[in-house]
């Protein structure tokens, strides 16, 4: 093994390997598996002791490689191989450390074995019973202390990430930037990027898009290869013979940094994360302190997962249900018939035509025309204010809340009729692109009305829907289908139209399916 930094005492994590002076055999299935005089026991603080053989001596027709890979700080990054030996497979029970780092050469070209998944161990051919048990002492590792009084109590990441720095700090390890990016479930995001610099400030966090991986930074970094599952990268940054093969380095180089580790952080569902950690005090950190470390990361990824879940489940119920109807069910309206009674301008729009649209257009060229049709429409009403409950087939339904039902002219009607109008707007550009591409035209009718509905969950006991009902919506629905009839795009109820102060034209009374009596319905003026 090679020796620590000067003047970085392994009183704590420590590791070391030496010669077994037996002859160690493991067995699968009756099969011997590796066979050898030249073993090499390896010891890690708090770890049980394990065999490595030397390639040579062990079966490798037996040993069937897999696509994992692990990452540690000193050793490097581990291949695994499946045991298979008569009727039994050891899944990934091999490893190795095929380009160890310079703490842990010894064990280049050497294979170790999960004890538990052999069925025997044999030494000079007498069984060993148990696994070997290390009995040495070490000193505690404060990062533990912290894990279990102090980072449990952060409440997002950024402040866990905050505490995790300042508590390497007070242990006195060299750390002077952290970077931590969890990925996240959401359409637009890939992760979100968290930022420590000693004597930095306040814990930075940058948004990374989906895009963010196609671009040459990315491709170039040790995150792509982290994120690929092929370990972890650990580069010294001090000496003639520093390997600087990312972009990354040479920067850190510049700016008077020793030591570059990315490592992967793993979460329950087997999601790779990535932490980095950067030196910029001569010989960079130590194996005690890496160990430490590394000994924390399960348990610590656990903390990050847990946050991590919150925000994705956040963002996955704002993208599918809406921000407030998504915010609600956080909060805890999740039972059903959990809800309330509310005033709102309602908002509904239908793309004309869509069944010849659809069967005359491939299924990419459909769904394409379909997200521009309802990046125009739903996202003029989010613009203004509006909230999108659902998307029924090619169909939106969306709702601006009225505070006071009393009110006779509501800002929301105001900023519904601004989305009616920007949607049109939106369409007829698209509109104008699709004559030029020879795409067929969009069209399509907006209907909105005023009045009062049931908010809140509906379903069955296993299956929930988080929206609107009332004779309200049924109403605007059948304005909304008026719209072809009358061939308006956009047709406006009385209760609506006595909302708004600007002038509107008067349609006649009409008969709406479903709805008792006429109704009066009105439309915009021509310009």
């Amino acid at each position: 093994m090679a020796e620590d930094s000067p003047g970085r005492a392994q009183e704590g994590y420590r590791i070391t390997l030496k010669p077994e002076p037996r002859r160690i055999r493991a067995e699968l299935q009756g099969e011997t598996v590796a066979d050898s005089g030249r073993v090499l026991i390896m010891h890690e603080t708090r770890l049980a002791p394990v065999f490595y053989f030397p390639r040579e001596d062990v079966r490798m027709d037996l040993l069937e490689k897999s696509d994992r890979h692990t990452h540690c700080p000193f050793k490097g990054n581990a291949s695994y191989w499946t045991v298979g030996a008569g009727d039994k497979s050891a899944k990934e029970a091999a490893w190795s450390y095929e380009t160890p780092y310079d703490e842990s050469s010894g064990v280049k070209e050497y294979i170790a074995f999960n004890w538990k998944a052999m069925d025997r161990w044999l030494g000079d051919d007498e069984e060993i019973a148990e696994q070997p048990r290390d009995t040495a002492d070490a000193k505690d590792n404060p990062l533990i202390d912290w894990l279990v009084h102090d980072a449990w109590n952060s409440k997002l990441s950024r402040d866990l990430v905050a505490r995790f720095a300042n508590a390497m700090i007070a242990a006195d390890f060299p750390l002077w930037r952290l970077r931590l990016l969890v990925r996240t479930l959401n359409p637009l995001l890939f992760g979100l990027l968290y930022g420590w610099q000693r004597d930095g400030g306040e814990v930075s966090v940058m948004e990374v898009s989906h895009e963010t991986l196609h671009g040459e930074n990315y491709r170039n970094s040790p995150f792509a290869r982290v994120i690929n599952g092929e370990g972890g990268v650990r580069r010294r940054l001090e000496g003639p013979d520093t390997k600087l093969d990312f972009p990354v380095l040479e920067e850190l180089v510049n700016d008077g940094a020793t030591d570059y580790i990315a490592m992967p952080l793993r979460f329950s569902d087997g999601q790779l994360n990535i932490v980095t950690l950067v030196s910029d005090q001569p010989g960079g950190f130590s194996t005690e302190e890496l160990g430490q470390i590394h000994e924390i990361l399960p348990t610590l990824s656990r903390l990050f997962e847990s946050h991590a879940v919150r925000v994705s489940s956040s963002t996955l119920l704002r993208t599918y249900l809406g921000s407030d109807a998504g915010q609600r069910v956080m909060d805890g309206l999740v039972k059903r018939g959990d809800g309330e009674d509310i005033h709102a301008a309602i908002w509904m729009t239908d793309l004309r035509d869509s069944t010849s649209l659809a069967a005359s257009r491939s299924r990419e060229d459909y769904l394409s025309l379909l997200n521009r049709y309802f990046d125009s429409v739903a996202g003029a009403v989010l613009e203004n204010g509006g909230e999108v409950l659902k998307f029924i087939g090619d169909s939106v339904l969306a709702i601006f809340a009225i505070d006071d039902p009393g009110e006779k002219q509501p800002e929301a009607c105001a900023r519904a009729l601004v989305a009616a109008g920007e949607a049109s707007r939106q369409i007829a550009a698209v509109n104008k692109e699709n004559a030029v591409e020879g795409t067929p035209l969009l069209n399509f009718g907006i209907g909105l009305h005023r009045g009062d509905l049931t908010y809140g969950n509906i379903g069955t006991t296993k299956r929930l829907d988080f929206t609107v009902i009332g004779s309200a919506v049924n109403e605007v629905a059948r304005i909304e289908s008026l719209t072809k009839e009358l061939k308006r795009q956009v047709l406006l109820s009385s209760a609506f139209s006595e909302s708004v102060p600007d002038p509107l034209i008067s349609l006649g009374h009409h008969s709406l399916r479903g709805v008792a009596g006429e109704r009066e319905i009105f439309g915009l003026p021509a310009a």
